[in-house]
C-alpha cells in the first residue's frame, strides 16, 4: 500500500511540474518578433528559465522594462553564459519573440553584446528552430 501511495505521488508532483513548464507557443507568438536595444538592470539565474530584465529606450526617449525568457540556468552555462556575463548596466541587443499578451516580454532567441559577441539564449539548438521560424 505504502509504494503505491509514494508512487502515485510522484506521478502528480511530476505532473504538476510539467503542467507548470509552459510550451513556446502558449506564451510567445512567432509571429512578433522583437530587437530589443537596451540596458541589463538584473539577470535572475531561476528554474525552469533565467530572466533576463532589460530597460529599453523608445524612439521618444521614454524608458520601457521588458522581461527577456531565456533557458534553464544550466543550459546557459553550457551555451557560454557565466554569473558576470550580463551584469547591470550591461548593454545588449536582444532578438527574440513577444509575448502573446502584449506585455512587455519577450522570449529571448539571441544576445549580442556592443563588441560584436553574440550568445545563444534559447534553450533548444539554434540549429533546429521551429518550421515557422526559418
Amino acid at each position: 500500500m505504502r509504494t503505491k501511495l509514494l508512487l502515485a505521488g510522484a506521478v502528480l508532483f511530476a505532473g504538476a511540474r510539467l503542467w507548470a513548464h509552459h510550451a513556446f507557443a502558449a506564451e510567445f507568438d512567432i509571429s512578433q518578433p522583437v530587437k530589443l536595444q537596451g540596458t541589463v538592470t538584473a539577470m535572475e539565474w531561476i528554474n525552469p528559465h533565467a530572466w533576463i530584465h532589460l530597460d529599453v529606450k523608445g524612439p521618444d526617449g521614454k524608458i520601457t522594462s521588458w522581461m527577456i525568457e531565456g533557458g534553464s540556468p544550466n543550459i546557459l552555462l553550457r551555451r557560454g553564459f557565466t554569473k558576470n556575463s550580463l551584469e547591470k548596466g550591461t548593454e545588449i541587443t536582444v532578438d527574440g519573440y513577444r509575448a502573446k499578451s502584449g506585455d512587455t516580454r519577450a522570449n529571448g532567441a539571441n544576445i549580442t553584446f556592443k563588441d560584436g559577441k553574440r550568445l545563444f539564449l534559447g534553450g533548444s539548438n539554434p540549429d533546429e528552430l521551429p518550421q515557422a521560424a526559418r
